[in-house]
């Protein structure tokens, strides 16, 4: 599973270098040595967080639950906004529950890491066409709904770089985006298509709009990172003015609700989707299974979205 990255220091030279040694092993699949070496670190810094979570995986890996959920739950206590994601840790080891497992603080850490490589990484490596699905999917939906393909005021959730506001350009009389990671919101402000760009958690974002001032909320690949959606839906629909389109992918899930899946993400069902969409007060327009994304050239299961108010 991604981890955000861990590379601090210390302070002290001599754990320092145990600590890079420690993460080399780790990568390499030597978790004796990894878990030894992260002991080593601990016994000259006892309170390094990194060393904690590398001595929890590295215990984990050999076997030792008892062992390595102690600690975890160190790292956790030493670090409560869980940068290091040790929360899914916990979560794969039964130790905690799944909803519990993704923070605003795991998402800021690692999208902060991933923003430099980010755009490439999704095109190149992982066939990413989630920002091209959804707009797509808008075009269709428009047709049906015999509207024009054009919206007023926009909202783009977890905006990233910007790569849904480029595939928007010129259909939206205004769009602003929010992120958690400043990073994503540096490359995102280079694009200059948003008119404002907000830091911050997608549903505190919502709350603090105006009822019925957007015509478009779109989410791309957002919510794999969210357990429960009730929130996310109630707040989208106060904001969309009437006929206002909700625009959003998710990874699939079969079963009932949501899962916390073995690539750190959540994956959310049809029936849980529709669930909320009824309660909320939505009519669907579009409900298809596509693949955003791949994994090891793998098609990764998904679903398309589009909802009017």
């Amino acid at each position: 599973m991604p981890h955000a990255a861990t590379a601090r220091s210390t302070g002290d030279f001599h754990a320092d270098r145990r600590y890079e040694y420690a993460r080399a092993a780790f990568e390499e699949g030597d978790f004796e040595a990894a878990a030894d070496l992260a002991r080593q670190v601990l016994e000259l810094v006892p309170d390094f967080a990194p060393a904690q979570a590398m001595l929890g995986r590295a215990a984990a890996e050999l076997g030792s639950a008892e062992e390595a959920v102690n600690a975890l739950h160190r790292a956790l206590a030493l670090e409560p906004e869980d940068a290091l994601g040790v929360r899914l840790d916990l979560a794969r080891l039964g130790a905690l529950a799944p909803e519990d497992a993704i923070t605003d603080g795991y998402v800021r850490a690692l999208f902060d890491d991933y923003a430099p490589k980010f755009d490439r990484h999704l095109t190149r490596s992982l066939a990413y066409r989630g920002p091209a699905l959804i707009a797509d999917a808008l075009r269709r939906a428009c047709s049906r709904r015999m509207r024009e393909y054009r919206f007023g005021a926009s909202l783009d959730l977890g905006c990233g770089t910007g790569l849904m506001a480029q595939e928007l350009a010129g259909c939206c009389a205004s769009i602003e985006g929010v992120d958690l990671s400043p990073r994503m919101l540096e490359k995102a402000q280079k694009t200059k298509l948003y008119d404002a760009l907000h830091e911050g958690e997608l549903v505190a974002f919502l709350d603090g709009r105006r009822t019925g001032e957007a015509d478009l909320v779109v989410a791309a690949d957002v919510f794999v990172y969210m357990a429960a959606l009730d929130a996310v839906f109630r707040e989208a629909h106060r904001v969309l003015g009437r006929e206002g389109l909700f625009a959003f992918t998710v990874q699939a899930h079969e079963g009932d609700g949501y899962v916390l899946g073995p690539d750190a993400r959540y994956a959310h069902s049809e029936s849980y989707l529709r669930a909320l969409a009824d309660d909320a007060g939505f009519d669907v327009v579009i409900f298809e299974r596509v693949s955003t994304r791949e994994d090891r050239g793998v098609p990764v299961p998904g679903l398309l979205v589009v909802m009017q108010r």
